[in-house]
């Protein structure tokens, strides 16, 4: 199933009201990703949230740095709408992009921003192959300024098929606990039935964590590791050296 199918705009919206925010610890995981944008930059003037959704990352970013200059890039007319409808009214130094970064030419819509302080992307790049997923890395790299970092809120796999159930079983859980607050009269086993017959489970191209700090060590970033991790859920990145 190609990535494709996140311009749907059903999928789209039933992606943002019940996925997203059925993600476990996703707090946490934001507030790691701020930990680590204050112990590892002086300050933050400008930012790209890539394959941005609703922009969950960039919104985190801009309550810490209010005064930076965000882009939020994603090709789901229905996810930029969703970000753009969060910004606050004459937010001069925010742009939404229209843009696919699986394709090789997206560096140049950027390109009118300048380099960035900080990219963050959560949970988009591992719709990509491996091989895509390395050049996006390499383009990502690029657009840093000296000293920039890069934050990546990701789904990766799991190292057995064993722990790979026990988190899918944990995520049912979860937005099963989402269903219950939104009032929807839904059983859990239907939840699970759901899951695993969900098509935009189809678009994921999952890689392991580790693999994926190799790569971004081999194409120059330092301070690489994997910041956070519970089951599937990673947040790794790296700088760029100054």
């Amino acid at each position: 199933m190609k990535p494709d199918i996140w311009k749907r705009k059903d999928l789209g919206k039933r992606y943002l009201e019940i996925v997203r925010a059925a993600i476990p610890l996703a707090k946490v995981q934001a507030e790691v990703l701020l930990v680590m944008i204050a112990k590892m930059r002086k300050s933050v003037s400008n930012f790209l949230d890539l394959g941005c959704g609703d922009g969950a990352l960039g919104w985190t970013i801009l309550s810490r740095y209010p005064k930076a200059r965000g882009v939020f890039l994603d090709f789901s007319e229905t996810m930029i709408a969703a970000a753009r409808k969060k910004a606050p009214k004459g937010s001069g130094n925010l742009a939404f992009v229209l843009e696919d970064y699986g394709k090789s030419g997206w560096v140049r819509s950027v390109g009118p921003y300048g380099k960035f302080d900080l990219i963050v992307s959560g949970l988009s790049i591992h719709h990509q192959t491996d091989r895509k997923k390395k050049e996006i890395y390499r383009q990502i790299f690029g657009l840093l300024r000296p000293g920039g970092l890069f934050l990546n809120m990701e789904h990766v796999t799991s190292r057995t098929e064993r722990l790979k159930k026990v988190f899918e079983e944990y995520f049912i859980d979860s937005l099963y606990a989402r269903f219950r607050r939104l009032n929807k009269k839904i059983t859990r086993r239907q939840v699970g039935k759901d899951f695993y017959h969900n098509k935009l489970r189809d678009s994921n191209i999952l890689a392991p964590v580790e693999k994926q700090c190799q790569w971004l060590r081999e194409i120059g970033f330092s301070d690489v590791d994997c910041y956070f991790k519970i089951f599937e859920l990673a947040l790794f990145g790296g700088a760029r050296p100054r």
